[in-house]
């Protein structure tokens, strides 16, 4: 196999512990405020609303709205349905932000600085550009370029968000790869003529993460970690 001139990271669950990170806020946020609630059901929770509101989005019933707002306004919903609202607007951006900070897995710094070396790497993630230039200050992701959602007004897996990307570094499909965790991602990369990396995140979901993290498609490459796609594409 050809080295691809780029790599491109699903970054939510492929790169960092969206769960893990936002129970850990959330855990926090309660105690500081004397709020019981099972927080790990309300990042669960969180997350369960996060395709519905994009497909919104995506379908054109809403107009364009960046991930934040959208966060927003199911956190809303999920403070009254679990006795912690009413929120002020301090709280509430406070726990958006939660999605700013949240944390890698162990393997991703050391193997992003290795594909580096070999190719152009840069997140292609549903998140708006703030968000992204968030996460990779916090955890020094050594991206070359930075993609966010915003930039091409459209959610994956809409054919825009990929073929926007290889407009913006001036390559054609199949000289970029997706690397990601989600099966439906690679499927829709893999449609737009891109090569596609699965990179198995078995905590992702918790325990309920189950068959998600097993490669369902003909993938170009299957990672267990994003240190082992480095070595699977020779850095």
């Amino acid at each position: 196999m050809t080295t691809p001139r780029a790599v491109l990271f699903d970054v939510f669950g492929t790169l960092v512990d969206w769960r893990g990170s936002v129970i850990a806020g959330l855990s926090a946020f309660g105690a500081s405020r004397g709020i019981a609630a099972d927080w790990a059901e309300v990042a669960d929770g969180w997350r369960r609303a996060y395709r519905p509101a994009m497909d919104r989005v995506r379908r054109g019933a809403i107009p364009w709205t960046i991930l934040d707002d959208l966060h927003r306004d199911a956190l809303v919903e999920l403070a009254r349905r679990h006795g912690f609202a009413p929120l002020d607007d301090d709280e509430c951006d406070h726990l958006v932000k939660l999605w700013h900070r949240l944390s890698p897995w162990s393997d991703v710094v050391a193997g992003l600085a290795r594909i580096k070396r070999i190719a152009i790497i840069g997140p292609l993630s549903n998140g708006h550009l703030a968000l992204q230039v968030a996460l990779a200050k916090r955890n020094g992701f050594p991206w070359d370029v930075t993609f966010g959602a915003d930039l091409f007004r459209h959610y994956k897996p809409d054919a825009d968000v990929y073929l926007g990307a290889c407009d913006f570094l001036g390559l054609a499909p199949h000289e970029v790869m997706l690397a990601a965790a989600h099966n439906d991602d690679l499927a829709a990369a893999e449609s737009c003529g891109l090569r596609t990396g699965f990179i198995s995140r078995p905590a992702e979901h918790g325990t309920a993460t189950g068959d998600r993290a097993r490669p369902t498609g003909d993938w170009t490459l299957v990672a267990r970690s994003v240190e082992d796609l480095a070595a699977r594409l020779g850095a």
